[in-house]
């Protein structure tokens, strides 16, 4: 499980368009996103620069935790 802080989510948009950005790469991916925390929680076979490269591809600011 890979954790990264993720500023900019603020709705189910956000979490629509993160998961499903994470899904396009890694079918099997599992995406848990805590809004309040502002974390993003991904279970995938994707190195931790490929998950950062398309949540950053959606226009959000990405840091590991």
């Amino acid at each position: 499980m890979q954790t990264f802080n993720v500023e900019g989510m603020s709705c189910g948009h956000c979490v629509k368009a993160i998961t499903q950005a994470l899904q396009a790469k890694d079918p099997a991916a599992h995406v848990r996103i805590d809004l309040g925390a502002k974390t993003v929680e991904v279970q995938s076979s994707l190195p931790a620069n490929a998950v950062v490269e398309a949540i950053q591809e959606e226009g959000y600011q990405v840091s590991a935790v």
